[in-house]
């Protein structure tokens, strides 16, 4: 009987103990970090990625019976990493900007702005989770509503009405605050 199987391309080897997810990483660990570093643009990102999508196959290696089901996962999951690598990275680099210049002000003035900033946030932790969700992502994150809803896994309108109801709770209690 044969002991090796054709995976996405590659053969890959049934070793005796039956270890596929070994034969997995040893069939495609450097394919798949070329992938991450196309998407990722940094080897040492990449291969986080790539190692983390096999930790995930092998927590799941019970229910893997075939190896091609193996690869897809291992693909999905180091495309999905990626993304969420890239999220990550835009979102710090977004934070990390510098502040505009702005006028110099009086103490005064500039202690108020700052009451006012820390009153906002103070509103926005109030929200509920999900209309807290999308204004940050919205706002601080700078994603259209088409990104949120993919972020979030909800339709364009959901995320139009949680915005909506959000910016209509924050102006209440703005109002209500002064």
């Amino acid at each position: 009987m044969d002991e090796s199987r054709v995976c996405a391309g590659a053969v890959v080897a049934d070793p005796p103990t039956g270890d596929l997810v070994g034969s997995l990483f040893a069939a495609h660990y450097p394919r798949l970090v070329r992938l991450a570093v196309l998407l990722v643009d940094d080897q040492e990102t990449a291969e986080d990625v790539v190692m983390d999508a096999f930790t995930g196959l092998h927590r799941r290696r019970l229910w893997l019976r075939d190896p091609d089901d193996g690869f897809r996962y291992l693909r999905s999951a180091v495309l999905n990493g990626s993304r969420s690598k890239l999220r990550r990275r835009r979102t710090v680099r977004n934070t990390d900007l510098p502040a505009p210049p702005t006028t110099t002000g009086s103490a005064e003035e500039e202690a108020l702005q700052r009451s006012r900033e820390r009153e906002l946030v103070a509103y926005v932790r109030g929200l509920p989770q999900r209309q807290r969700e999308v204004v940050v992502l919205r706002y601080y994150g700078g994603l259209s509503e088409a990104e949120i809803a993919a972020e979030l896994r909800i339709s364009r309108g959901t995320v139009k009405a949680h915005a909506s109801r959000a910016l209509d709770a924050l102006a209440r209690a703005m109002e209500g605050g002064r």
